[in-house]
């Protein structure tokens, strides 16, 4: 396990080092959204009976930021490391790809988890939000950002250059992220637009981890629980296979 701890420590440092940037950069866009989107839509807007818009939204963008960030790590570790060429003495050296995986997959879950915890303990101290159930809320920001992390692993080695990965962000990320329900319910939305949300995988984490602070959601969290871990198990299946065989980053 030595090799292992080495590579995890080594990706903890990377955004340790920089944590203004990568953990509390991000803390302040999310309260930004907070404070525009509570601001406007307060008065206007109840997704469930009884719960304030606000108290709502904090949960999405915890969550949100759980993500996001879970994805920057990994991605952002793997296209430095290409470009620079310091990946080459992680190849070099004794770690199986499933070293690697697990490595950076959990560094990019401390970091999404660290995030989201700063978020959270900042709006609790203006906003009385409870967790209802810890449990659930731990078991899908855990799975959303490992699952996240795994993608970023992916998105890291098919980019060649910053461009490439900030489209992928771009294009592909930020979208499912922005339509999962972290500001608006499910049930707000017209049918057509309610059948396309399922297919986003984003939904499911968004929605899990809300039940765990209200213990209201819009579909069972046990269906979106299964559909996360599924997710999680295709896309850790293609990213180990992805490293074992070296694709574009063994030539």
């Amino acid at each position: 396990m030595t090799g292992f701890l080495t590579l995890l420590y080594k990706e903890l440092l990377r955004f340790w080092k920089v944590g203004f940037q990568t953990v509390f950069a991000p803390m302040v866009s999310t309260l930004l959204y907070l404070m525009i989107f509570s601001q406007v839509l307060e008065a206007h807007a109840e997704a469930f009976p009884g719960v304030a818009y606000t108290v709502f939204l904090i949960p999405g963008l915890v969550m949100m930021a759980v993500l996001q960030n879970a994805f920057a790590n990994s991605s952002s570790s793997l296209i430095q490391s290409k470009i620079t060429g310091n990946l080459v003495f992680v190849l070099l050296s004794p770690l199986s790809y499933r070293e690697i995986f697990f490595a950076y997959v959990l560094a990019s879950v401390i970091r999404g988890l660290a995030v989201g915890l700063g978020v959270y303990l900042v709006t609790v101290s203006f906003f009385d939000i409870a967790v209802a159930s810890f449990p659930w809320v731990f078991l899908f920001a855990f799975i959303g950002s490992a699952l996240l992390g795994a993608i970023g692993i992916i998105a890291g080695i098919w980019a060649d250059k910053f461009d490439q990965l900030a489209a992928f962000q771009n294009f592909v990320i930020l979208p499912l992220t922005f339509l999962s329900g972290v500001f608006y319910s499910l049930h707000s939305l017209p049918p057509f637009w309610q059948q396309l949300s399922h297919l986003n995988p984003f939904f499911y984490m968004i929605d899990g981890f809300r039940y765990g602070f209200f213990n209201a959601s819009d579909i069972s969290p046990y269906i979106s629980l299964g559909i996360v871990a599924a997710c999680f198990v295709a896309v850790s299946w293609v990213t180990l296979r992805m490293l074992k065989s070296g694709y574009k980053i063994r030539h």
